[in-house]
C-alpha cells in the first residue's frame, strides 16, 4: 500500500553500501522507519529528501515490515540549519528529544506542528537556543509531565511572588514557600517567560532577545525536570554543553582585513 505523508526526517543511518534507513516523523502516521534504496549515491533521487531536518512530502510503500521510501518532494530542505554549527547543534538536540519521546506509528499532529515551527524558526535565524527552550517546555506533557504554571500548586493563588518547586512540579506562591525548602525563587519577568515558553506557539512569539544568563537559568529548571522526573539525557546535550561553555572554539574566525595599499 502506497501512503503519501507530510513529514520531517528525524534521522538517517547507513544500511549497506548504498542504502539508508530513514526515520520520518509524519503528521498523519507519526514516526515511521523506511528503507531508502540507493539514497547514499549522490545521483539518487532520494539523496536530498533523505537528509536529516528535511521537511517534505514522502511516498512510502508500506508492507508487513519496514516500509520503502519510493519518492519525495521537498517543502523546505532546511539548508541554512545544516550550514551553521550552532543551528545544527540545537536542531539536532530538538530532533533527538522528539525522537526519544514519541512512539512509532502514533500520530501526534500537535507535536509535529511544534517541531515544524521550531525548525522553521531556526532556519529563519531566530535564536536556536531560545527555540530549543520552547520545545523542551512544550514537550513536557508528551513526557507525562504537566507542570502547574498558571497558579500556585498548593493553594491555587494567582497573585504574589512565585518560585519553582521540583517536588510540586510547578509554581508555589510566597504563602506556600515553606512546603518546599529547595524552591527556586523567580522574578515576575522569569515567571512570565516560563509561561511563554510553555503556552505560546513558537510562530506567534517573534524574535526574542534574551540574555545568556536568563536562558541558562530557565534551561537549568527544565533540564532538571527531564533528568529527575523523566529520566532522560540526550547524546546531543553533551555537545551542546561543550559548545555553550567554549563558544569561541565553534565560531569561525573572521579573516584579518587586508592591509591598505599606499
Amino acid at each position: 500500500m502506497l501512503q503519501k505523508v507530510e513529514g520531517i526526517v528525524l534521522r538517517a543511518s547507513s544500511y549497506g553500501e548504498s542504502n539508508k534507513i530513514v526515520t520520518i516523523f509524519s503528521r498523519e502516521l507519526g514516526k515511521r522507519a523506511a528503507m531508502a534504496r540507493g539514497a547514499k549515491k549522490p545521483t539518487s533521487r532520494l539523496a536530498s529528501i533523505s537528509q536529516p531536518f528535511t521537511y517534505g512530502y514522502f511516498l512510502i510503500q508500506q508492507g508487513r515490515g519496514m516500509g520503502t521510501l519510493q519518492q519525495g518532494e521537498i517543502i523546505d530542505s532546511m539548508r541554512s540549519v545544516r550550514e551553521d554549527i550552532f543551528a545544527t547543534a540545537y536542531a539536532s538536540f530538538i530532533m533527538e528529544l522528539v525522537d526519544k519521546l514519541i512512539d512509532d506509528e502514533a500520530p501526534k499532529p500537535q507535536l509535529f506542528e511544534i517541531l515544524q515551527q521550531a525548525l522553521h524558526a531556526i532556519s529563519e535565524e531566530y535564536d536556536p537556543e531560545a527555540i530549543s527552550l520552547f520545545v523542551e517546555w512544550k514537550l513536557l506533557p508528551t513526557a507525562g509531565i504537566y507542570p502547574t504554571l498558571h497558579q500556585c500548586t498548593n493553594c491555587g493563588a494567582t497573585d504574589g511572588e512565585f518560585a519553582f518547586s521540583f517536588s510540586q512540579i510547578g509554581f508555589l506562591c510566597h504563602r506556600c514557600f515553606s512546603i518546599d525548602p529547595y524552591i527556586i525563587r523567580l522574578s515576575p519577568s522569569q515567571v512570565k517567560l516560563i509561561r511563554t515558553f510553555y503556552t505560546v506557539p513558537i510562530n506567534q512569539v517573534g524574535k526574542l532577545t534574551l540574555k545568556k544568563e536568563t536562558k541558562g537559568f530557565i534551561k537549568k529548571i527544565v533540564r532538571t525536570i527531564y533528568s529527575e522526573q523523566v529520566g532522560i539525557r540526550l547524546k546531543s546535550q553533551h555537545f551542546l554543553d561543550q559548545m555553550e561553555k567554549t563558544p569561541e572554539f565553534f565560531t569561525p574566525r573572521k579573516e584579518d582585513p587586508s592591509p591598505e595599499e599606499d
